[in-house]
């Protein structure tokens, strides 16, 4: 089980992550603007929502196990439709199909993993996202590199890249096969979504999750853009860039675990979103020499999304798979608006930046777009003090 779950986390990261180096090229080929390429990246969303809304019904007809597999297939299926997408409607409506089986997998894999990793929770779930960030590391340097490579007199370009990308989902799949995993017995009698919903606490994990993570995917689908349209980076620093990041992400996760063990994980959560939003704010501001701290925020974005993880499987343990399904679908909800808000702000920036700076109009337009990204860090700070409150006072603070 753990083998599985490590296994899938990596492929995960390394596929997820090579949209940031892909969204340059697709932006070329299909003469897209910032505002369409919004749209494209709140497919992620959509599908991610629309995924979590029904994973665990389908679960409990089938299995997690077999949800899994159905997800990793789903994924690799979506690599075709990708490379052979003939306009932008339908790259939108490719993009659509991939999230739905990243939305199912990432179900899968927290139920899963909170079942699992019941002793040192904050430890087990931070090193199994490590291996989400192991794979994402190597992700913009084998993206760039296999766009730019030939097969015969063909470049393969983002296209083929996808396609051979995703049919790594595959790989994992063959120990989610052997994987035991025993179908679970639902009381549906003991509570429901409804009952979830009226708890405040919920609220707030759920406003908190959809901050940080549109951050987190803003960062991931932007960085590589911004650095280019911005600073006029070439592609593959652009690229090495997020690299960094990704390795600065991935040793974060790695050791992470034992400190929120230790400090708590909601006192954990209100340092991270504060440190993501300061370097964030202070790599925008300080221009083209302030990319290390772009870089470096991957330190505070990092531990966001597995640290709360654990803070749910401890408040909801005995209704894990109900409230990850809640918490999921109605994060989507606000991530979907949120996500397509940084191509809205450059887009309509930009315009005006360009007649009042001229050539600088475009690094302002883009630098208010990711500025946002710090913004909404410092919100799911705000919200994370308001949550901390709120459990201590009721002498529940995990």
């Amino acid at each position: 089980m753990t083998v599985t779950v490590f296994a899938t986390y990596g492929i995960f990261g390394f596929m997820d992550s090579a949209r940031g180096s892909a969204i340059p090229r697709i932006q070329a080929e299909f003469d897209a603007t910032e505002l369409q390429i919004g749209l494209l990246l709140t497919m992620n969303s959509i599908g991610y929502l629309i995924a979590c809304s029904y994973t665990a019904a389908l679960a409990k007809i089938t299995s997690m196990k077999a949800c899994l597999i159905a997800a990793l297939l789903v994924v690799a299926l979506s690599g075709v439709f990708i490379c052979y997408s003939p306009s932008f409607i339908m790259l939108v409506a490719a993009f659509f199909i991939l999230n739905l089986g990243f939305g199912m997998m990432e179900i899968s894999l927290g139920v899963i993993s909170a079942e699992t990793f019941t002793k040192k929770t904050g430890t087990m779930l931070n090193l199994a996202h490590f291996f989400y960030g192991v794979g994402a590391v190597f992700s913009p340097v084998v993206s760039t590199g296999l766009m730019a490579a030939r097969f015969g007199d063909r470049l393969l370009g983002w296209r083929y890249m996808y396609l051979i990308f995703l049919s790594f989902a595959l790989i994992p799949a063959i120990p989610a096969l052997i994987l035991r995993l025993s179908k679970r017995e639902y009381d549906t009698g003991k509570t429901g979504y409804a009952t979830l919903l009226k708890k405040p606490a919920l609220w707030l994990i759920v406003v908190i999750l959809a901050l940080a993570m549109t951050c987190e995917v803003g960062t991931v689908a932007w960085l590589v853009n911004f650095l280019e349209k911005a600073y006029s980076f070439s592609g593959e620093r652009a690229a090495f860039q997020l690299t960094l990041f990704f390795v600065c992400f991935t040793i974060t996760r790695l050791v992470f675990g034992p400190v929120a063990d230790k400090v708590g994980f909601i006192n954990s959560l209100a340092i991270v979103t504060a440190l993501a939003g300061v370097l964030i704010t202070a790599g925008v501001l300080c221009g083209a020499p302030g990319t290390p701290f772009l870089v470096a925020a991957s330190i505070g974005v990092a531990p966001i999304f597995p640290t709360m993880m654990a803070v749910v499987a401890k408040m909801f343990s005995d209704e894990i798979d109900l409230a990850m399904t809640a918490i999921t679908t109605t994060m989507g909800v606000i991530m979907v608006p949120s996500s397509l808000l940084v191509g809205v702000i450059i887009n309509q920036t930009r315009p005006v930046f360009t007649n009042n700076y001229g050539e600088a109009g475009v690094r302002l337009a883009y630098s208010a777009g990711y500025l946002f990204l710090g913004l909404c860090c410092f919100g799911a700070f705000v919200f994370t003090l308001i949550l901390r409150r709120r459990q201590k006072k009721a002498d529940q603070l995990v």
